[in-house]
């Protein structure tokens, strides 16, 4: 971690649920910034059986609920939601005061994020998730692609119900 902040990191994004937290609250004791990463972590899609939504049914709510608010407490500054349902976006935001990224978890977030290659309609996935949106299908370039993603997700216009689990 130290090694990536000396080059110029803003924050160390570690994937995980509450055990991750004393991962998290040893970083956080050292001044360096947690992004903690939960719902789909990619980083362990073989562990938990492949891409699908995380936290569908009532039982996981509540785990995912005091996940987050164990991370929140061991010093996570961030949290990135990813393919998580909408309802459980906003529990989730009723329960912690950190800033709450998604990724296919809805439009009550804080902030989205979308892999580059998804948004510009170049990923190599068999199956594109229902999250993802192509820029480039009405854009004459990168540039506006990029900024057009910009501009609906700063005026609410993205992601839509067409991009949201429930």
């Amino acid at each position: 971690a130290k090694r990536l902040m000396q080059a110029g990191a803003n924050s160390i994004k570690i994937e995980g649920g509450e055990w991750i937290s004393k991962m998290a609250s040893m970083l956080a004791d050292r001044g360096i910034p947690v992004c903690a990463h939960m719902g789909l972590t990619p980083q362990a899609i073989n562990r938990i059986g492949g891409n699908f939504v995380q936290g569908r049914n009532p039982e996981k709510h509540e785990l995912i609920i005091n996940e987050a608010k164990s991370l929140e407490k061991a010093g996570a500054s961030l949290l990135l939601l990813e393919c998580v349902p909408d309802g459980l976006t906003k529990l989730i935001m009723n329960e912690i005061s950190i800033p709450v990224i998604g990724i296919g978890a809805g439009s009550s977030t804080d902030g989205q994020v979308m892999v580059v290659h998804d948004l510009l309609g170049i990923s190599c996935l068999d199956k594109i998730p229902k999250f993802v949106k192509n820029f480039m299908e009405d854009s004459n370039s990168i540039q506006e692609a990029l900024a057009n993603y910009v501009k609906e997700v700063k005026s609410g216009n993205f992601p839509t119900e067409e991009h949201t689990f429930y």
